[in-house]
């Protein structure tokens, strides 16, 4: 069965870069080594991978990364951190 991974990155600018691949592995390798000069990573190295999960279908996978995409710092860190619970909370326009 095939896998897909959505992933987090923290980049050497704090900011954090949101993908998703089918090789983790490979996908790590091209952030850390710069790849592709016009990738967001490649003038933002050392990369670190802080999050990821795996899915088995790929509109899963792209529908997960494109959320988190939309997401405040606030709700990357919770899952990051594995607070799942606090993301209602974090939901809220006043927070």
């Amino acid at each position: 069965m095939k896998q897909y991974f959505a992933y987090i990155l923290l980049c050497s600018d704090n900011s954090y870069y949101t993908g998703i691949t089918n090789n983790l592995e490979s996908r790590l390798y091209d952030h850390e080594n710069g790849v592709d000069p016009k990738s967001y990573t490649f003038k933002r190295r050392p990369v670190k991978l802080v999050f990821h999960e795996m899915f088995h279908d790929v509109n899963q996978a792209i529908a997960f990364e494109k959320q988190v995409k939309g997401w405040r710092r606030a709700k990357k860190e919770a899952i990051i951190n594995g607070d799942w619970h606090l993301l209602p909370g974090l939901s809220k326009n006043n927070m």
